[in-house]
């Protein structure tokens, strides 16, 4: 098995606080040049530009999954992981289903263009996509694992939007299969409040720049939601430096 470098946690132009030059084939070209074997990308709450990621993967050869970062009732921000599009999909549905119907702002969020992989926009996401759901964090990891997906608590290191600044600490019913560091998170500081659980790290990229500052790495047999479940397991998951550490 190959030693396979990975990043969970990019951002496409959906996301309204995600710079515009983050475009399916500009994501793609930026991974490789950064030396990533395989992403994921997931916007706040929905998983629309997952195709035209998906395409302009294929097209490259860069092994490619589905994912969102959902914001939960509580507002924190967990990592939705998957396979297929149409599993994002389903899990999409179940989040617009809980957002809030009022309209995104832009000009105070942000735009939210769906597009194709040429570019071009199809469409304009009209719900306010940085709002929270009224989904309980136990709620969407039950979703997720029902559809078959991977669940990971996002940013835990940062001081807002992560299961430590919104609940406290973890009681390890959450139902997570990963905890994610950011670029700046140090492992051994984090240990003794996450029990048994594995990290991983991720860039969470809403910049070109910034793809390929963070990553996990782990030798699989492919890159699938399974494989990285298994590797989870057994602990054979390894991260990047933290960044500001030689």
């Amino acid at each position: 098995m190959a030693a396979i470098r990975f990043d969970l946690h990019i951002h496409t132009c959906l996301s309204p606080c995600a710079d515009l030059e983050m475009a399916p084939r500009a994501i793609v070209a930026a991974a490789l040049t950064a030396g990533l074997h395989s992403i994921a990308t997931c916007d706040h709450n929905s998983s629309r530009n997952s195709p035209a990621l998906a395409a302009a993967c294929h097209e490259a050869g860069l092994p490619y999954l589905h994912a969102l970062e959902i914001t939960t009732a509580e507002e924190a921000h967990v990592l939705a992981v998957f396979d297929t599009s149409a599993q994002a999909a389903a899990m999409t549905e179940i989040v617009y289903a809980a957002l809030p119907k009022r309209p995104n702002q832009p000009e105070v969020f942000g735009d939210q263009p769906i597009v194709n992989i040429d570019e071009e926009i199809e469409e304009i996401e009209w719900r306010m996509l940085a709002a929270p759901t009224r989904l309980p964090l136990r709620d969407v990891g039950t979703h997720t694992h029902t559809l078959g997906g991977l669940f990971i608590a996002a940013h835990i290191d940062r001081p807002v939007s992560s299961v430590f600044s919104q609940l406290g600490v973890l009681s390890g019913d959450e139902g997570f299969d990963a905890l994610e560091l950011s670029a700046h998170g140090v492992a051994e500081v984090w240990h003794p409040r996450t029990g048994d659980l594995p990290f991983i790290r991720s860039s969470d990229s809403h910049y070109l720049h910034t793809i390929g500052r963070a990553w996990s790495q782990a030798e699989l047999p492919d890159f699938t939601v399974n494989s990285l479940r298994q590797a989870l397991q057994d602990g054979s998951i390894t991260i990047s430096p933290p960044l500001g550490t030689k």
